[in-house]
């Protein structure tokens, strides 16, 4: 394979569920022959690189995010041969793989853990968080468990302690402050960095650091009965801590020991907030601290401006951006925004300054799927019933064609859970077949991206345009290309007046580019037209466009 220096910030990150994407051995399991059967798809869509939810031994409390042994395979998911084999395949078709990192806890059946709960003496017992009851006997501190919003402390009869469980009870948080465990840690990503591995996506990484004086965490007086009970505090003293940052330089330091690996970190925060975690020149922390703002806020024209602007603006020069729509965690893009919008927000994640990840089914359109109750797997719906936390609608199986199963897995087998309705039309077969799915402009964008310079390195300014209509260009100084990207949020038809939105704009008055040619139309048809001699574009409702 050959490697380009940061690569990562032209790649597209296919983000990839491995227990949905492929059975290969019918269990209804998906695992990574499944994956590796499935490199050539993944080439023709245009993934330079995948990322991988865990695959590492666990019992499965919380899906793999429960790690018991962070240097093998889980064999539902296959062995370490079958990982080596899938590095070296994706290497040869040029696709580079990124592992997930779950640095903050691991499962309370990890070999650590049954050591440091055997007494108050072991040697390990410092490897995870032990506290004597409060003065009142109860818990440390009041910090709170994010899956039911209880006490984050668990009483241990044995040695008449608490440990501290950020998620479930079955997943104790390690203590990074112990030497030890930094040192177990980070040997980890060196294993799998030796393996040829290409980067890490760090799970909860802004989570990592607790307040060394476990102090409580302040009353969230916005709280309000029937919300998120996890809510009932904020988070001052468990998240985002100032020494957070000091982790973040353990993690890029030992990335940095190898040449062009990529660290991403996990971070719900606001974007100035998100912006810290890059670093310094001097100290870079994270190549790519996750955007996630797109996933919480509401698909809107002036929203979407807003967070465009905020981010060139806060993302430092040594910096790169990065946007997400979608995540194993969030509810489907097309979801979200509906169905008529999904190609406007893949055009925007495909178009927009920095690295995309684009989560598995989301090229099909695919979106949240009810799961009945009898059917449930998530542990977050299980002890938060009927609030809309569980993540089971988006952990769906992949749809590959229009078999019982969606070709996920065979016909005589029941997938962990349910296909879901629709999938014999919406699949990869059918798509792939049909000139103007969803599938195959997804396909055509990752094209355009290859042939258009300005779109991966080019420059990004936004519109000032009314809404509901966004536009922003990006533009390659060096070459002196442009693109022009525009998208209608309405169900109505909207025309946009090109050469006025440009003098409004202080750094684009002068700009004097005629955009003459439309690239692409969400749309996938020839009705677009664009008159050389004229100043306005008119978009039909929900159309985006990307102009050259």
């Amino acid at each position: 394979m050959t490697y380009t220096e940061e690569w990562w910030k032209s790649a597209i990150i296919y983000h990839i569920y491995p227990r949905s994407f492929q059975d290969s051995n019918d269990d209804g399991i998906g695992d990574l022959n499944g994956i590796r059967s499935r490199l050539d798809y993944l080439k023709w869509l245009g993934a330079d690189a995948i990322w991988l939810s865990p695959v590492y031994p666990s019992p499965m409390a919380d899906f793999g995010y429960d790690v018991s042994d962070h240097c093998d395979i889980d064999p539902m998911f296959g062995s370490l041969d079958d990982m080596d084999r899938l590095i070296e395949e994706a290497h040869l078709k040029d696709i580079r793989l990124i592992l997930d990192f779950v640095p903050n806890h691991t499962s309370d059946k990890h070999p650590w853990f049954l050591e440091s709960r055997i007494s108050r003496n072991n040697p390990k017992r410092d490897w995870y968080y032990w506290k004597d009851p409060a003065d009142n006997g109860g818990p440390p501190n009041n910090w709170l468990s994010r899956f039911d919003g209880e006490s984050a402390w668990k009483w241990d009869e044995r040695t008449e302690q608490y440990f501290l469980h950020t998620f479930l009870v079955e997943q104790p948080d390690l203590n990074w402050r112990n030497p030890d465990v930094k040192e177990a840690m980070l040997n980890i990503l060196r294993f799998w960095y030796d393996r040829g591995v290409d980067g890490f996506r760090v799970d909860v990484s802004y989570r990592v650091m607790k307040d060394p004086q476990f102090r409580d965490n302040p009353v969230n007086p916005n709280w309000k009965p029937g919300m998120d009970k996890s809510f009932r505090l904020i988070e001052k003293q468990t998240k985002n801590t100032p020494d957070i940052h000091m982790f973040n330089r353990w993690i890029r330091q030992t990335n940095d020991e190898y040449e062009n690996r990529v660290t991403i970190g996990e971070m719900n925060l606001t974007i100035p907030e998100l912006a810290g975690h890059y670093g310094t020149k001097e100290n870079p922390e994270f190549h790519l601290p996750f955007n996630f703002r797109l996933v919480f806020s509401d698909w809107e024209a002036d929203n979407v401006r807003q967070l465009m602007d905020t981010f060139e603006e806060e993302v430092p020069d040594y910096g790169w951006p990065n946007w997400v729509l979608g995540n194993h965690d969030q509810p489907r893009f097309a979801t979200r925004a509906g169905a008529n919008q999904a190609r406007n927000g893949l055009l925007f994640l495909l178009t927009a300054r920095g690295t995309p990840t684009l989560y598995y089914g989301d090229e099909l359109g695919m979106q949240s799927v009810d799961i009945p109750p009898e059917k449930v797997q998530d542990p977050w719906e299980i002890l938060s019933p009927n609030m809309g936390l569980g993540r089971d609608p988006v952990r769906t199986p992949m749809r590959w064609d229009a078999t019982k199963h969606a070709g996920f897995c065979g016909n005589e087998v029941i997938p962990w859970l349910p296909v879901g309705y629709g999938s014999d039309k919406q699949n990869v077969d059918v798509q792939k077949s049909e000139g103007q799915s969803t599938l195959n402009f997804v396909n055509r964008l990752s094209r355009i991206r290859q042939d258009h310079s300005e779109l991966v390195s080019g420059n990004c300014e936004t519109l000032k345009l009314d809404k509901p209509v966004f536009g922003f260009i990006r533009n390659n100084e060096e070459t002196n290309e442009s693109c022009l990207i525009l998208m209608n949020f309405s169900s109505q038809p909207q025309t946009v007046d090109i050469q006025s939105a440009l003098s409004k704009s202080h750094s684009l008055k002068a700009y004097s580019a005629t955009f003459s040619t439309c690239v692409i139309s969400t749309k996938m048809d020839s009705k677009t037209e664009h008159s050389v001699n004229s100043d306005t574009f008119s978009l039909r409702p929900n159309e985006g466009v990307i102009l050259k």
